[in-house]
């Protein structure tokens, strides 16, 4: 039986201080991320973005057009690690008023 891996903590921090228009979101790990992809859910549009590597301490920037200051959607966000594994994780998006 093979033990299970270790946990492995989200690699981003989000800067919400542009919400509900635009989110930064920083690469906080020691490594490099691959493959980085993001597809918006929620009300109005944000183009898909994929990003082939995000360096250590390196932000994109995540904006979203046509979006009521009150609404929520999520940001999947993907990518892989240097050993080649993937990732997802799902990033609320709040208005300025709702955002933690």
């Amino acid at each position: 039986m093979h033990a299970p891996p270790t946990a492995y903590a989200v690699p981003f921090a989000v800067d919400r201080t542009h919400a509900p228009r635009r989110y930064d979101l920083t690469n906080m790990s020691s490594e490099p991320v691959d493959g980085l992809s993001l597809t918006h859910l929620g009300t109005g549009y944000c183009p898909p973005l994929a990003v082939r590597r995000l360096e250590p301490g390196r932000s994109i920037g995540i904006a979203v057009f046509g979006v009521d200051p009150e609404a929520t959607g999520v940001v999947i966000v993907r990518w892989r690690r240097p050993d080649h594994s993937e990732y997802l994780w799902r990033m609320s998006l709040v208005g300025p008023g709702l955002a933690p």
